[in-house]
């Protein structure tokens, strides 16, 4: 439901009804759109004062919003990879994606976006277990099984059987980056939660890990293809 706020905010916002919602919560996605899930019972007068209330917070938002974007545009014909900028060369020849040094070679036509992405998916499953792998020895640690994922909302994530499933996306991130999140998730191998003694498990493997989590938070939306 599209909601035009009136001359005093000047915020336009869509409205999601939710039976699960317990409280009003209020989003900005990658594009700068704004939304307010509002809990079945709650009128829609709610939205209004949440957007209100929380306009330095959404204006905000949408700046960062503006600013990754904009870098996603500035790439030009490159692409990240762990701290490299990698050329993209199509060509008809191209069957799949390879890379030659600083060059990535790829498909041409409609085929050459899903081809990119099961590129970097099958660069993530290597890059992130040796880091895994690595990271494991150093602790005592074990995982049971990797897993490879595209999560909407999350890099990482450890099950209580010790599944780790990563987002491939990471590979779009500096290095420093994906140690973080893998640090992170193997941290959950010995502490499932997020107290006080998680967080200085993961100040030990990985001390400048508050800076590599602020670079997520504000640079998430330059992770795309």
């Amino acid at each position: 439901m599209p909601v035009l706020a009136d001359s005093a905010s000047l915020l336009a916002y869509d409205v999601r009804r939710s039976s699960r919602a317990r409280r009003v919560r209020v989003s900005v996605d990658r594009a700068g759109r704004v939304e307010v899930v509002l809990p079945q019972a709650l009128e829609l007068g709610a939205a209004e004062q949440a957007v209100r209330d929380l306009r330095t917070w959404i204006e905000r938002q949408q700046r960062n919003a503006s600013r990754q974007r904009a870098a996603v545009l500035d790439r030009g014909g490159t692409l990240p990879y762990l701290g490299a900028s990698l050329t993209v060369v199509p060509g008809a020849g191209h069957t799949r994606v390879s890379r030659r040094g600083a060059t990535l070679l790829v498909p041409e036509g409609p085929q050459q976006a899903a081809a990119i992405e099961r590129w970097y998916r099958h660069m993530a499953r290597s890059e992130i277990g040796e880091r895994l792998d690595r990271a494991c020895a150093s602790s005592g640690l074990r995982y049971t099984r990797l897993a490879i994922r595209d999560q909407r909302t999350r890099w990482g994530s450890c099950s209580t059987g010790g599944v780790l499933s990563f987002n491939w996306r990471l590979l779009l991130a500096p290095p420093e980056v994906l140690d973080y999140v893998v640090w992170h998730e193997v941290c959950h191998l010995a502490v499932h939660d997020h107290s006080p003694r998680f967080w200085a498990l993961v100040a030990r493997y990985c001390p400048d890990h508050r800076t590599h989590a602020a670079w997520l938070r504000h640079n998430a939306g330059t992770l795309v293809l």
